[in-house]
């Protein structure tokens, strides 16, 4: 709910909690069980920001952020809203649009390969120095060659090419082996198989289309995530790929009254459990820098310690719903997460997270001057849009009539590096298949001259001897003449 130009959260008694939307560039932090009202929080953040125009990007693992199509039931929520206080409250719908890597929830997001840095990609495969070093030339090697790079075939055809001709591309671009080259496919069709290649191709999305104002609010991009994210390796991809991109394409804002897009990551532990360290230190540096492009970033999961601690410490607003403990281990956790808060003499931080009510919070924003404020034990106010999800027709008819579905929902596929280096192999097995045809033919001639040779031959030997025998004969003959007519 927005108050003046701020954004109300809740009620800590009688005193309204507010995030400045001027500090949420410093990032944060929405953890809790499961049932404890992290994703009504997130709603209220969200819904908030789109009435004072800025834009947010939010990661829909659950599929329960659809309602915010429709306007919420005040019959629902009049009791919670007149016990807060909450004047001026009215259920509303907000400007959303869905988006989907299979194109099947929603509008289909599609990235050109050769947009993509190599040395992300290497972090999200986990690559060795040599094979990160052998990625790198392919990248390079189709540049040279005025090859596209569009989708995940593209990049597998050029990595059988480099494997088909090692020594002269060696010789120009430096080591290539085929141990490197053949973990990498090994890689890429393993991320092939999670459905990575529906990740790549065209048209391309354009981060502008994610950062929107509709009658200036601010319009909610949903990323429809409820199968990407049983594929933890696509999950990470996609959505640190456009986090990424928002990091690369967006200058330079520094400190401004309102952020240019907030990005939501819904159970960001994904982002993290079994992460090679160099894609999380990408991570930790993408979140200390984007500050700057006037981008925020929060991250939404059960527990803090989902979360790494490089990370956490970049993250200024938290909200800390409840946590229950039964083995030590847990109780361990729930301490660090209340020693993260600074205190607030009324109440015992860690008790207090064990014992919240759903829909309740523990809450540290920053101020003003960038401090972190005294924790407070807050009511969350209730969201505007419906806190039920939107009927699956409604939302297959409610993207497939927008005009981002329209200018996205056909893939594209033009002559790019695979379909070159197929044409070139074709043309290679043509040309070899016409050379043997003509060594065969040749052979076949030579062979038939030979034959000739041979039958000639024979027939000369024959005549020789016919004449050899004659001559002989006629020699036998003479003599028994002569012999006859001496004896007479």
């Amino acid at each position: 709910m927005r108050k003046d130009n701020a954004i109300l959260l809740g009620k800590a008694e009688d005193k309204d909690v507010l995030i400045n939307p001027a500090q949420l560039n410093r990032h944060g932090l929405i953890t809790g069980a499961s049932g404890t009202g992290k994703t009504v929080t997130l709603k209220v953040i969200a819904e908030s920001l789109s009435e004072l125009g800025v834009p947010s990007i939010i990661a829909d693992v659950k599929g329960d952020l659809t309602g915010m199509i429709n306007p919420g039931d005040q019959n629902k929520i009049h009791s919670r809203v007149d016990s807060m206080g909450l004047q001026g409250f009215a259920c509303q719908s907000f400007p959303v649009s869905l988006f989907d890597v299979y194109g099947e929830r929603g509008v289909p997001v599609r990235m050109a390969m050769e947009t993509f840095d190599p040395l992300f990609l290497c972090r999200i495969f986990d690559l060795t120095e040599a094979q990160e070093g052998n990625l790198s030339i392919i990248f390079q090697m189709a540049a040279d060659m005025k090859l596209d790079l569009i989708d995940l075939k593209d990049l597998q055809a050029m990595i059988s090419y480099a494997s088909d001709h090692l020594d002269e591309l060696s010789s120009t671009y430096g080591h290539l082996t085929k141990a490197s080259l053949g973990t990498i496919q090994r890689k890429l069709l393993q991320f092939e198989q999670q459905g990575g290649s529906r990740l790549f191709g065209l048209p391309e999305i354009d981060m502008n289309d994610l950062m929107r104002k509709e009658n200036d609010k601010g319009v909610i991009s949903l990323l429809e995530c409820q199968d990407v994210f049983h594929q933890p390796q696509l999950y990470a991809m996609f959505l640190l790929s456009l986090l990424n991109r928002l990091f690369v394409e967006l200058p330079e804002a520094g400190d401004q009254a309102l952020p240019k897009a907030v990005f939501f990551f819904d159970e960001a532990h994904l982002l993290f459990d079994d992460a090679p360290k160099s894609l999380v230190n990408q991570v930790i540096q993408i979140v200390k820098l984007i500050r700057s492009k006037g981008i925020g970033v929060f991250f939404c999961s059960q527990n803090p310690a989902d979360i790494p601690e490089e990370v956490l410490a970049q993250l200024g607003c938290r909200i800390q719903h409840a946590l229950r403990a039964y083995t030590p281990a847990e109780t361990k956790k729930i301490k660090a997460a209340a020693d993260s808060f600074r205190p607030n003499p009324a109440f015992d931080t860690q008790e207090a997270i064990m014992n919240l009510e759903t829909g309740w919070a523990l809450v540290s924003v920053l101020d003003e001057k960038g401090a972190p404020t005294v924790v407070e034990k807050t009511q969350i106010c209730p969201p505007e849009s419906s806190m039920d999800a939107a009927d699956e027709a409604k939302c297959r008819l409610f993207f497939k009539g927008s005009a981002l579905y329209e200018k996205y929902g056909k893939e594209v596929d033009p002559e790019s590096a695979f379909e070159l280096i197929q044409k070139e192999n074709e043309e290679a097995e043509a040309a070899e298949k016409v050379e043997k045809e003509e060594a065969e033919k040749k052979k076949q001639e030579e062979k038939a001259a030979r034959e000739r040779m041979r039958n000639a031959s024979r027939f000369a030997r024959k005549v020789q001897n016919r004449a050899e025998n004659e001559v002989i004969n006629i020699g036998i003959r003479s003599a028994r003449k002569f012999l006859k007519n001496l004896l007479k």
